[in-house]
């Protein structure tokens, strides 16, 4: 952890004042030729059950890059466009995989995602290998960053923040010691879970079951009948919303009535939809990162979002727009838009983003992580404490 007290007072400046200067020069005869076209790709779910999430990223990505291409940059002496080339991998490595293969071979200079963390990791070796960054506004599993590889970096806090700060929860506030377990076997689910178990038995606390499940199924009676018999004191699943939305019915249906716990893949503005009457005030859940309202620059996004889409950031797209300025500030450094000098330029970016302070470490991992318990009342989200690193 770096010497925070030499940092200035975190403030949100808007990203492009800060590099106009920089970025643009004046342009000469000798300019005035075809602009040169950064290509930046992003893999999500776009389609499924985690589309909201999944369009939630491509939108905070092409917001910033439409008010990049506003400031109209010029690099290394050349009027530059940003463009995206956002694509559908279902949430499935094995199409991560092949998009990953395409983007490498159509000469992308740096890939923003991808969205979960499964596919994340499945393709890490090969944008490495391309040496082509692999920027990540939302995979959490520590492992992603723990690869070897220098391509790869991170904009929100992991697993291991998240899992600790929800057990940590449980424990000090909740005063809660006996906890039932379910996680979908994802690489995200299964991971914030296990650093959940192990943190709350460190702390004192006491596994009563582990069930599994999987991301895509839809019934969960058998755990929940389990559980109900173990009279857990909360329950924690490892998952996302879609999934967690119909387990909360169940459990109600059940006549279950120990809280959820979760991570972020649960702590969406969609959940109140998809759990219906089922969601009153027995949920509690860990994003990785500042609630927007605390977000230095979270308020004044959220505005510029709705505008341009009619509709509220529902978790990550304030992450990735932060990515996104992140590879921007990295062309900047480097005067370049090769993949590799913007991956030796990423290590040395440190800027005020709209989630906070953007700087990583040798690892790629973001410095200045924090995150956020909130629950839900009147369906609508309420932050309960913030932790910081």
């Amino acid at each position: 952890m770096p010497d925070q007290s030499r940092r200035p007072p975190l403030r949100y400046y808007h990203p492009l004042k800060a590099l106009f200067a920089a970025a643009v020069v004046a342009i000469t005869a000798s300019q005035a030729r075809a602009d040169n076209v950064v290509m930046i790709g992003y893999a999500g779910a776009l389609t499924g059950p985690q589309a909201h999430l999944g369009k939630d990223v491509e939108h905070g990505i092409r917001l910033a890059i439409e008010e990049i291409n506003a400031s109209h940059p010029v690099i290394a002496g050349v009027p530059t466009t940003f463009k995206l080339d956002a694509e559908d991998d279902a949430g499935d490595p094995r199409i991560a995989t092949l998009i990953a293969q395409r983007f490498i071979d159509s000469g992308m200079n740096a890939v923003i995602g991808h969205q979960s963390s499964g596919t994340s990791i499945a393709v890490a070796r090969l944008y490495a290998a391309a040496n082509i960054a692999e920027i990540t506004p939302s995979a959490t599993n520590p492992q992603f960053t723990r690869l070897g590889y220098r391509t790869t970096f991170r904009v929100i806090a992991d697993d291991n923040f998240l899992g600790t700060a929800m057990s940590r929860y449980l424990i000090d506030t909740m005063h809660a010691r006996r906890v039932a377990v379910i996680d979908d076997r994802t690489a995200y689910g299964q991971g914030v879970a296990d650093v959940f178990v192990d943190a709350t038995r460190r702390a004192g606390g006491t596994i009563v079951a582990r069930e599994y499940t999987t991301d895509k199924a839809v019934d969960f009676n058998s755990s929940l009948t389990l559980f109900k018999d173990k009279r857990p004191d909360a329950i924690f699943f490892g998952g996302v919303d879609a999934q967690a939305g119909a387990m909360l019915r169940q459990m109600k249906k059940l006549g279950v009535t120990a809280p959820m716990l979760g991570g972020d893949g649960i702590c969406t503005r969609e959940l109140p939809q998809l759990a219906g009457d089922a969601l009153v005030s027995n949920l509690f859940c860990a994003d990785g990162g500042l609630s927007l309202a605390a977000m230095p620059g979270g308020p004044s996004f959220d505005q510029r979002f709705f505008a341009r889409y009619g509709q509220h950031v529902q978790l990550y797209a304030p992450y990735a727009y932060d990515a996104m300025m992140a590879v921007y500030h990295a062309v900047v450094q480097a005067q370049s838009a090769q993949s590799g000098k913007i991956v030796d330029a990423l290590r040395r970016v440190d800027f005020h983003g709209v989630t906070g302070q953007i700087s990583f470490d040798d690892a790629g991992e973001l410095r200045a992580a924090s995150a956020t318990i909130s629950t839900f009342k009147d369906q609508k989200k309420l932050t309960l404490l913030e932790i910081r690193k």
